[in-house]
């Protein structure tokens, strides 16, 4: 497989995992098969050959080093000194970035389910739309606690809504943002100055640069994972758990 040359992957896994119920270990250091959750995404992202992978720890991040130092050697870590939200992780891989041209895939260290067919449909997609950021959807029976996909007629994002914020009409909304991401590198990181932490926990929130991107016209789009479980976040050890079952028997 060809390198990709215009994609460079930054992976947020800085988190404490406080509902893992174990302060001792980062959440991304939980394991899946005798292999850390951390293992599966940037095996992700070295399958995909992309040009720069960036771990962005925190949390425990001599133990998450060393681990990414040993198995995966080629990827860079950064670190996160404090943890202020999604989009204050994404900022600090501007500065591995400043010599990279193209684009940015954003994975999260807890959602190690990810297959590298739906990532390449993914970037596909992005390109084909000419988007400057393509999220990773999901349907759901279930959507409730999710941000809503609401899409204009041309079926690019209108707008993501938080399920606390939708109107009647919208919670009828089954599609969700996984939190799963690609963006053109020089418009993510213009976005991320201009967001700001305007809310209770004091946190930059990665999802409010798509506010800029509407701002100014551009296109934002989305498409679905063909597998819900795909998109799994593993906050608790019985989500943990549940992914064990779902590796072992329905992504196999």
């Amino acid at each position: 497989m060809k390198t990709h040359s215009d994609l460079a992957v930054a992976i947020m896994a800085a988190g404490k995992g406080t509902r893992m119920k174990d302060a001792s270990r980062a959440k991304v250091m939980y394991e899946l098969n005798g292999k850390p959750m951390l293992h599966y995404v940037i095996r992700l992202a070295h399958d995909m050959k992309a040009k720069k992978v960036i771990a962005i720890v925190g949390y425990q991040k001599e133990t998450v080093e060393h681990f990414v130092k040993k198995h995966f050697p080629e990827a860079e870590c950064v670190t996160q000194a404090q943890q202020m939200g999604t989009g204050h992780a994404v900022m600090q891989a501007e500065s591995p970035l400043s010599d990279f041209t193209g684009n940015v895939l954003v994975l999260s260290g807890d959602v190690p389910l990810l297959q590298q067919r739906t990532i390449d449909g993914l970037i596909r997609y992005h390109r084909e739309t000419k988007a400057v950021a393509t999220i990773l959807t999901a349907e759901l029976d279930d959507p409730s606690g999710y941000g809503r996909i609401i899409r204009n007629p041309d079926h690019s994002v209108k707008k993501i809504v938080e399920h606390r914020d939708a109107s009647p009409r919208e919670l009828l909304v089954k599609e969700i943002n996984s939190g799963i991401y690609v963006f053109e590198k020089e418009k993510l990181f213009d976005g991320l100055k201009h967001i700001r932490p305007h809310n209770v926990q004091n946190e930059y929130y990665l999802t409010d640069v798509f506010e800029y991107f509407w701002k100014h016209h551009w296109i934002v789009s989305a498409l679905k994972a063909p597998h819900p479980d795909e998109i799994r976040g593993i906050n608790t050890l019985e989500q943990l758990s549940e992914a064990r079952k779902v590796l072992n028997e329905t992504l196999q």
